[in-house]
């Protein structure tokens, strides 16, 4: 397929303001598309779900062509789609909700790796109940989170294990389906934290082996909000608090209030989007979707390799991500700077690489770097080999002007 990066540009209205974004970990840029479904939404009439009033309806089919959507983005049933403000809100409401049937000596397992959305909840749950929480550790040389790291933290007592599919820090990809195989030999489930993961690879969580993947439409393409895909049989063994004249069924069960209609036809309207990119109008969106992935994992590697040659010249830089499977996500340390002035040289000259550790609080311990982390360099499908070079120089100047000041 050809991947047309021009045409894309385009049709994402933020990028004429001329600023060269690496900053795609913490959220995209939205695409005219996405922004018009979001307007006509808002537009038309709209109030709680139902099938009499025009608002009613349009509501209705707001939710059912975004559980569609999402669907068909993970590989999942639709009847397993949940809806939350965010995935941090999703993955604390299920870890209250699985929490409630561990008892004292029960086992979760989490990583250092992952974002602190994946670790403080599952943490916090098993203090309650008297549950022991197990950490897997990863290589800070390498950066890999191996099964055989999470086989060391199984028991008979493990009773869920959580676990990042992409690094947001540093961008390594765990062989999740490994871990699922011995995570279920356990007896336990599989808490995925799709979030980094679904915005550069094709998810599909039965090939995945999770039982949860929770992923953010705000990082590929769509507005802010979280969503959470399981079985829906699975989710129908699971009892969370809720209002007692809120509806049982799954998955409605587990959405908590009124949905935000206007942000799921955002986000319909971004997986449009994304499978848009794809090879042609023909085919399902699945299949639209997984040829649009090749295409972005394939323009992404290139400029990925473009921006790793250039920081190898620069002798005072550090990567971090180091995985041999990892995202177009580079964490970097500058010897002798603060990444924090980098940032803000960047950010001078129109370049958005943002410093910090993003909640990966463990990771970045991990790593040496402390609750600082460094500069995080993060590759989007809209990405330009001009911006690339932005970055690239812009990085130059800052070292060699800093070390001329300091010579």
């Amino acid at each position: 397929m050809t991947y047309d990066l021009t045409a894309l540009r385009a049709r994402i209205p933020a990028l004429a303001a001329g600023t060269a974004h690496f900053d795609g970990p913490g959220g995209t840029q939205m695409p005219l598309p996405v922004i018009e479904a979001i307007a006509a939404t808002l537009s038309r009439p709209l109030s709680i779900r139902g099938d009499g009033l025009p608002g009613e309806r349009n509501a209705e089919t707001v939710v059912v062509e975004a559980r569609r959507a999402m669907a068909d983005l993970l590989g999942a049933d639709p009847a397993g789609i949940v809806f939350g403000r965010s995935a941090t809100q999703l993955t604390y409401d299920f870890s209250r909700t699985l929490a409630a049937t561990w008892s004292p000596g029960d086992e979760v397992v989490v990583t250092r790796l992952d974002h602190d959305a994946n670790i403080r909840p599952w943490v916090q749950a098993a203090e309650r109940t008297g549950s022991t929480v197990r950490r897997a550790d990863f290589d800070p040389a390498t950066g890999e989170l191996t099964a055989d790291d999470i086989r060391a933290q199984l028991s008979d007592r493990t009773r869920l294990v959580a676990v990042t599919a992409a690094s947001n820090l540093i961008g390594t990809m765990p062989p999740i389906a490994e871990i699922a195989r011995i995570t279920h030999e356990a007896g336990a489930l599989l808490y995925v934290d799709g979030v980094h993961y679904a915005a550069h690879a094709p998810a599909d969580i039965e090939a995945l082996g999770a039982d949860f993947l929770v992923c953010s439409p705000y990082k590929f393409l769509g507005p802010h909000h979280g969503v959470l895909a399981a079985r829906p049989e699975l989710l129908e063994t699971l009892r969370p608090d809720k209002l007692l004249p809120s509806t049982d069924a799954v998955p409605e069960r587990f959405e908590l209030g009124t949905l935000p209609y206007e942000f799921l036809a955002g986000t319909r309207a971004a997986v449009d989007f994304l499978a848009g990119l794809g090879a042609g109008p023909g085919g399902s969106r699945r299949e639209r979707l997984a040829s649009a992935f090749e295409g972005i994992e394939e323009h992404e590697g290139v400029l990925r390799d473009r921006l790793e040659k250039g920081l190898a010249a620069l002798e005072q830089v550090t990567v971090h991500s180091r995985a041999a499977r990892r995202t177009p996500t580079l964490l970097l340390t500058l010897d002798g700077h603060r990444t924090e002035d980098a940032y803000r040289f960047l950010a001078d000259r129109g370049v958005h690489a943002p410093s910090g550790s993003f909640y990966a609080l463990e990771a970045s311990r991990r790593l040496g770097l402390g609750d600082t982390g460094g500069l995080r360099v993060g590759l989007a499908p809209y990405t330009s080999g001009e911006d690339v070079d932005r970055l690239l120089t812009g990085l130059s100047d800052f070292l060699e002007r800093r070390t001329d000041a300091h010579g």
